[in-house]
């Protein structure tokens, strides 16, 4: 199966290594998570596994939420993740995944959403290079030309303008995993992670590390 995990991001800050370097690491409290759901290929039509995470107050839930995960016996969780499976899952539901699944050293991905920034122009969200700030220019900050005056005359699709910056969903791959602190339910992996403390990541298994 898989290694997979719903975590939330704690924060970062720095351990020593077995060699006495030091690493900046960011804290995930991932786990423990109840499986809550196993899909086939006979029954669905694919193969996949529901796991969940945190605990939540019954009234908190819809009635049908509330169904499947009394079918489970499982206790009211705050946050449900579907993971797809190349094969028929070897896990049952009720059993519980702990940061246990993973070792010190191993790679793995991380997925969440980034902080949102809102509307931003074209230096802040693109990095792009401004106009000049001398010489009577009055556009400093502003994308300038895009539309290429009369060839084409018109803006390509894609062009990169102002907009919405932030709060999308991203995966950084091969982190190391640094540390795992299995009776705090604790991962510590090297490096930043998306999003905001607080925020819920999934952890996985790295699946491009060499």
């Amino acid at each position: 199966m898989k290694l997979h995990l719903i975590g939330k991001k704690i924060g970062m800050t720095q351990v020593y290594d077995g060699e006495n370097n030091l690493v900046p690491v960011t804290v995930v409290q991932a786990g423990p998570c109840p499986v809550t759901q196993v899909k086939t290929a006979a029954s669905d039509g694919y193969h996949a596994v529901q796991i969940g995470f945190g605990s939540q107050k019954e009234h908190r839930l819809s009635q049908p939420e509330l169904g499947h995960l009394r079918k489970a016996g499982v206790e009211p969780v705050s946050h449900l993740s579907e993971i797809r499976m190349d094969a028929e899952p070897t896990h049952k539901v009720g059993d519980v995944l702990t940061v246990e699944t993973f070792a010190p050293g191993q790679m793995v991905d991380v997925i969440g959403v980034v902080k949102g920034r809102g509307f931003q122009g074209v230096m802040k969200r693109h990095n792009m290079a401004g106009q000049p700030d001398t010489h009577g220019h009055m556009m400093h900050r502003r994308v300038g030309s895009i539309g290429m005056r009369q060839t084409p005359g018109h803006v390509f699709k894609g062009k990169r303008m102002p907009g919405h910056m932030g709060a999308v969903r991203r995966t950084t791959q091969n982190l190391r995993v640094v540390q795992v602190l299995a009776e705090k339910n604790l991962l510590l992996i090297k490096g930043s992670l998306p999003g905001a403390n607080g925020e819920i990541v999934l952890v996985r298994q790295a699946k491009k590390s060499k």
